[in-house]
């Protein structure tokens, strides 16, 4: 079982309360997570990465076991903590402005 925390304004549109539980067959990447999380939450596509499952989208961050993955490969393994469910696979919306 893998944990995913979304940030607000995608948990709203998921209509989701606190964190994602998702169960990812096979090797737990990004994109097998995100994979998954469109096709549990399909108002979700788009919203993190392209509609056709491709980059991610500006000001969308990846985070994991206090290392930024957002500039990591889709298909490279997420750490093992995540991949067991003993840590959350973090989905944040970057800030922006000045």
């Amino acid at each position: 079982m893998i944990r995913v925390v979304l940030p607000a304004h995608l948990r709203t549109l998921a209509r989701v309360d606190g964190e994602v539980r998702l169960d990812v067959a096979g090797q737990v990447s990004q994109r097998s997570v995100l994979d998954a999380l469109e096709a549990r939450y399909p108002m979700l596509r788009g919203t993190i990465r392209d509609h056709d499952g491709g980059p991610r989208r500006a000001f969308i961050r990846f985070f994991a076991c206090e290392q930024d993955l957002s500039h990591e490969q889709p298909d490279a393994p997420l750490p093992e903590a995540v991949a067991t469910g003993a840590e959350p696979y973090l989905i944040v919306g970057a800030m922006a402005g000045g």
